[in-house]
């Protein structure tokens, strides 16, 4: 894990759980699920993948195709977390109409326990009543939602004997006769005795652990998730029974590293503090997130009305402060992005002025709730997509391409987004001031293009204006986001060519500056669009625009420039954007070609 430099704390906490999974069960027979990518580690280790794991340490390594790292042993993806369960059920109710008798463990982790498909999965689990098992991988010691007010749940020699217990056939048998005995006796028996279960394994579980019991799995635990007899112990017993129904195993673990030899020790702690890979932002780099923080805290001092919610898996460092900042005006839900979407809905609707900020690839799993809690109402949250686009080493699991389409669809939304950090803080202090209506601005991950020094307060945008930032009578170049940046740096390779540029920042998605285009299709003969979004997003709204406007009848000869119609592996984020086509000689091949340039073209991508 050292040499691969990949963020290795969840994984190294599973070490010993995943040598027990794989132990007791024979993959790829027996089906493994995984919630997160990033507890994986191990077990890609286990399943023969140990040289492509290496190959991430390598100058190049970011570069290896996904497919590469998955196998028969990966019966579903890994991805956002929260999916394990529900896929697990299906592939064990496939397996029961098929007569099979294979079996389906599904790993899941504090944080998937904050997901609402989580619980829908376990519930409909208990109601299927098929064979599975769900591992619940608790590093955080406790079950319950407030981890300062509560209690580190123990294991001891007495927890280890119970887990035992509960786990053994004969005890099942036992409590499986009890509950036919006391079913003949009568209903009222049979719910008295039910009831006495439930207290007397509340009594001697943790606190939350009847939860699972009332959903319907077999609860067993705690068991040490890093002593290997016991663990093995505990799975060897349920895999052996049959016609169990679906068995919760609660295991405990602890995220700490602890290896012998200091220099190893040193680098692992390096790796798990942030430093993950060649992509990771250097320390001292100003980023988006921090732009945002500090343009939203100076927003805050003016407007005591605005509140901050967080969704998603883990918060950035900038996020913290703004936390610390906050305080009580700052809600972090964990992965419950459709809560939070409603969730500010409900503020917005009590008076406060919500910015609910979200990765982009996590806002999609809210898309029913951003539709009708508040765009049909036009609630007037202010969405702030992060990670948007795309995002180096983390490949397609994190990637944002899709948000720009998917909100600019909809009837009552503002969509725009800035180009750099002086327009960031400016968008912070539009949104503020929009109170009639949603409002969405998205940011990449990464470092600041511009500058690296501090700002003052944002000035508010007209609504649907956008800007000129070179002009040149040769080509337009029309930048949405952070993409303006590198058609700055295609102005910059064109004029060197004798090509002049005019380069314009469009903001807004929606509504569209009509004006401005206007404008570029009557002093240009052609135009090129440049987003770092899916097909669909920004250029579709141009391409509407000018078809109904009659530009493209008059001639203006368009190109638009998107992330490509499939998924981008992991890379670095500059070899992500070559292989996107985004990148500044990308963007000036493609308007030397629309000038009747090609050879000139070809030359500038060699």
């Amino acid at each position: 894990m050292a040499k691969t430099q990949k963020p290795s704390r969840s994984s190294l906490a599973v070490v010993e759980l995943s040598v027990a999974i794989h132990h007791v069960f024979h993959a790829p027979v027996d089906k493994i699920l995984w919630d997160v990518a990033e507890q994986t580690y191990a077990h890609k280790l286990l399943t023969g993948r140990r040289q492509i794991m290496q190959k991430l340490g390598e100058p190049n390594g970011h570069s290896v195709p996904a497919a590469d790292f998955e196998s028969e042993f990966d019966p579903f993806g890994a991805g956002h977390g929260c999916n394990s369960i529900s896929a697990g059920l299906g592939m064990a109710v496939a397996r029961d109409f098929k007569g099979k008798r294979d079996r389906v463990v599904a790993v899941i982790n504090n944080e998937t326990t904050m997901a609402g498909q989580v619980y829908e999965a376990m519930s409909n689990a208990g109601y299927l009543d098929s064979n599975m098992i769900v591992i619940l991988n608790d590093s955080q010691h406790s079950l319950h939602p407030k981890l300062e007010e509560a209690s580190k749940t123990p294991i001891n020699a007495l927890s280890k004997t119970l887990s035992k217990l509960q786990s053994s056939k004969l005890f099942r048998r036992f409590r499986e006769l009890a509950k036919a005995l006391t079913k003949k006796i009568g209903k009222g028996m049979y719910e008295w005795a039910a009831k006495v279960d439930e207290y007397a394994r509340g009594m001697i579980g943790p606190p939350g652990s009847t939860l699972f019991e009332e959903l319907g799995l077999y609860y067993i635990g705690p068991v040490d998730g890093h002593n290997i007899e016991d663990l093995v112990c505990v799975l060897n017993e349920v895999a052996s029974l049959d016609s169990m129904g679906p068995v919760l195993v609660h295991v405990i673990t602890k995220e700490e590293l602890q290896v012998g030899d200091n220099q190893i020790n040193a680098v692992a702690n390096k790796i798990m503090e942030g430093a993950s890979s060649s992509d990771t932002i250097p320390c001292g780099t100003r980023t988006y997130s921090d732009c945002f923080v500090e343009a939203l805290i100076s927003e805050a001092e003016r407007h005591k009305d605005i509140v901050a919610v967080h969704a998603g898996m883990g918060m950035e460092p900038s996020l913290h402060l703004l936390k610390d900042v906050f305080a009580e005006k700052f809600f972090d839900v964990g992965m419950a992005e459709q809560h939070a979407v409603t969730f500010s809905a409900g503020l917005a609707r009590g008076g406060l002025k919500p910015f609910c900020i979200i990765p982009s690839a996590f806002l999609q799993r809210a898309y029913d709730q951003v539709i009708h809690d508040v765009d049909r109402q036009k609630v007037p949250v202010r969405f702030i997509i992060t990670s948007a686009g795309l995002v180096g080493s983390d490949g397609p699991i994190q990637c944002g391409p899709f948000d720009i389409a998917f909100m600019s669809c909809l009837p009552n939304m503002i969509v725009m987004a800035p180009s750099d950090e002086v327009e960031l803080s400016h968008m912070v202090a539009t949104a503020a001031l929009i109170d009639d209506r949603p409002v969405c601005f998205r940011y990449p991950r990464g470092a600041l293009s511009v500058t690296e020094q501090s700002f003052g307060s944002g000035i508010p945008i007209e609504v649907g204006q956008g800007r000129i930032l070179a002009e040149g009578k040769d080509i337009a170049l029309l930048g949405y986001g952070s993409m303006v940046q590198n058609c700055l740096r295609a102005q910059s390779v064109l004029s060197k060519l004798g090509v002049e540029v005019t380069v314009a920042d469009a903001r807004f998605c929606k509504p569209l500056d009509i004006k401005l285009l206007r404008n570029l299709c009557k002093n240009h003969s052609y135009l090129v669009t440049v987003e770092e979004g899916s097909i669909g997003g920004f250029a579709s709204h141009v391409a509407q625009f000018l078809s109904l406007d009659g530009q493209l009848d008059a001639g203006i000869k368009w190109r638009p420039i998107t992330l490509p119609d499939n998924y981008i592996e992991q890379a670095s984020p500059k070899e992500q954007l070559a292989v996107a086509g985004l990148t500044g000689n990308h963007i000036a091949a493609t308007a030397l070609s629309l000038l009747g340039r090609t050879r000139e073209a070809l030359l500038l991508m060699c």
